[in-house]
């Protein structure tokens, strides 16, 4: 039995596999840059939002929204988050208004409590009820849907100037 049809086969699944990657930028979505999360033009706001927020300087979207608990569960999620937001790009399933679910949502919660752990800390020891989520009270902080003083105080910090 021959094996040139396998041969040519596995040679032309690698070809088209290679050229996919290339013409979508695959690669790109390895990492972890800001700017590929905004690709899409659902995450236009949220990108602004982050642009303009204190986050900036100290977090980018993976930060927040992908487990970070080890390689293996960080890129398992990646993967199929973004399968899944192919598949809806390209059925036009995907919702005008994206909102967390519950795996978001404990993704979300365990990522600020790991970064904010000290003020976690503080606000447990200080007897306040840990029963609710971070965003409940800080609901515009990561992607500062709204521009305070603290917030325009710590661009001109962190960024040299006010405007951005």
């Amino acid at each position: 039995m021959s094996r040139i049809p396998l041969i040519i086969g596995t040679i032309v699944f690698l070809v088209a596999l290679g050229v996919f990657a290339w013409a979508t930028d695959a690669v790109e979505y390895l990492g972890h840059q800001p700017e590929t999360c905004n690709n899409c033009h659902v995450m236009t706001e949220q990108y602004e939002g982050w642009f303009h927020s204190a986050h900036r300087a100290w977090a980018e979207c993976a930060d927040c929204h992908i487990p970070q608990e080890n390689f293996i569960r960080y890129y398992s999620y990646k993967a199929r988050s973004g399968i899944k937001d192919v598949v809806s790009f390209t059925l036009g399933t995907y919702p005008v208004a994206i909102r967390a679910n519950e795996e978001t949502r404990t993704i979300l919660q365990a990522n600020c409590m790991r970064c904010h752990a000290a003020t976690v800390q503080d606000v447990v020891m200080a007897g306040q009820e840990f029963d609710r989520n971070c965003w409940d009270c800080h609901r515009h902080t990561a992607h500062g849907e709204r521009r305070d003083v603290l917030v325009l105080i710590q661009d001109k910090e962190v960024y040299g100037d006010e405007d951005h």
